[in-house]
């Protein structure tokens, strides 16, 4: 009954006064000062402007890429020739590294691409076909930009198997130089066809949206507070005076005083300040005003800062002490390092491992790789501490010698395991006749 009154009162009220209840909900945009849309220039500048952006994509990047992965024909690695060859070609030709720049460039642009340049003496624009070579016939892997990068044509044919996928890319070299369009560049630009572009993404399509993107208004939330106090402090160290003309004051006596014409007294007022600032002049001299000190009180603003963090740090995954470091001499709990372990984890095998399956598909379907089922092995991030595991196996010890009726719940090859080691006979060691020589 109470909400009934209530909505037919601010109905009545709503017809009474119109302009007073006209357009209740806030553009939240406008009035906070965010951007209506975040575009690619400004993720761009933030990722390389803003420290807190820069760090979200640094330490994930050096996080999930601490180790580098490795091609196996099969699911354990062999050191076979041909995982050497891909080994040692990958590194001459700095696949991983170029790998690493478009998974970094994709976080702050949702997508990037790695154009794969073969030697197959085609133009980019053409589609590939056997190159020979083997191996070897991968040149360069090349990491470029969303803003680069984009579609050109799409495939609009329903009955075709590729419905809805890119026909071919357009290339634009010269959109970026440094974050700024290079307006002395020549604008070279040309055609890549789709077999020669790994669209890198969490669904290796150009329709990703930037990982920066989620936190975006509460990086510029912490430059507005951090510029504030920092422009409050310089302003309050600097001292600038604040000048009060007497009203009885006549700008021809101020004028005449100073030295100078009646329209050059602000300029002569200016250099007099700016001369008592830097010391050159002892005393103030104003003729007919009054210098008072500027007192500018700052509100202590970490409280609003952190919220702000901490509400950043959600939006990438990455525990705000991981993400800032070393803060009042707390660091980061070894949960907060797990907790950011797994998600680096997850981006391995979520984002990267499917992508790098796609390349060793296009080196398949190119003929430079043979056709295997290749595993890419990866070095867990979420082994623990050798200390750790130690101790591990140690309490495992401990317990097959409390054990029951004598008998121990874990074998010896399993407490090697726990503790980082191979089993004896993995190493190619005959256990039964060591335990033969020890009885003798």
């Amino acid at each position: 009954m109470t909400d009934r009154i209530t909505n037919a009162l601010t109905r009545n009220l709503a017809t009474i006064f119109p302009l007073a209840f006209a357009n209740q909900r806030h553009d939240f945009e406008v009035d906070y000062g965010w951007p209506g849309d975040v575009t690619f220039d400004l993720l761009f500048r933030a990722a390389h402007r803003n420290g807190l952006a820069c760090a979200a994509v640094e330490k994930t990047s050096l996080r999930v890429w601490q180790t580098l992965p490795a091609i196996w024909e099969k699911t354990e690695p062999t050191e076979s020739p041909l995982e050497s060859d891909i080994r040692q070609h990958l590194a001459d030709i700095s696949f991983w590294q170029s790998a690493i720049e478009a998974d970094r460039r994709a976080y702050i642009g949702g997508y990037a691409g790695l154009i794969l340049r073969f030697a197959d003496s085609k133009r980019f624009a053409e589609p590939i076909d056997t190159v020979p070579g083997g191996i070897r016939g991968l040149v360069k892997a090349e990491p470029v930009w969303a803003a680069q990068l984009v579609v050109k044509n799409w495939n609009t044919e329903e009955t075709s198997p590729s419905y809805g996928l890119p026909l071919m890319y357009e290339m634009r070299e010269s959109v970026l130089n440094n974050g700024k369009d290079n307006n002395n560049a020549p604008r070279r630009s040309y055609d890549v066809h789709p077999d020669r572009v790994i669209i890198w993404s969490r669904d290796r399509t150009v329709h990703p949206r930037s990982d920066l993107e989620p936190g975006f208004n509460d990086l510029l939330d912490m430059e507005k507070i951090k510029g504030a106090g920092g422009e409050g402090f310089w302003k309050t160290a600097k001292g600038l005076p604040v000048i009060e003309v007497d009203p009885e004051a006549r700008l021809e006596d101020m004028a005449a005083a100073m030295g100078v014409a009646v329209d050059k007294v602000k300029e002569a007022l200016d250099s007099e300040i700016e001369g008592f600032q830097l010391g050159f002049n002892k005393s103030l001299m104003l003729a007919g005003m009054k210098a008072h000190a500027t007192n500018i009180s700052l509100p202590q603003p970490k409280e609003f800062f952190n919220t702000a963090l901490q509400s950043f740090a959600a939006s990438v995954a990455i525990p705000a002490r991981i993400l800032v470091g070393n803060e009042t001499g707390e660091r980061a709990s070894t949960q907060d390092q797990e907790d950011f372990n797994r998600v680096c984890m997850a981006r391995r095998e979520r984002v990267i491992h499917p992508i790098l399956h796609d390349v060793l598909r296009r080196l398949e379907s190119a003929a430079i790789l043979p056709e295997r089922d290749y595993t890419v092995g990866w070095d867990s991030l979420l082994d623990m501490a050798p200390d750790k595991r130690m101790n591990r196996a140690k309490k495992m010890g401990e317990i097959n010698r409390d054990g029951v009726d004598g008998q121990p719940i874990f074998t010896e090859d399993e407490i090697r395991e726990e503790a980082g080691f191979k089993p004896l006979e993995a190493q190619g060691l005959d256990v039964e006749k060591e335990e033969e020589d020890d009885a003798r």
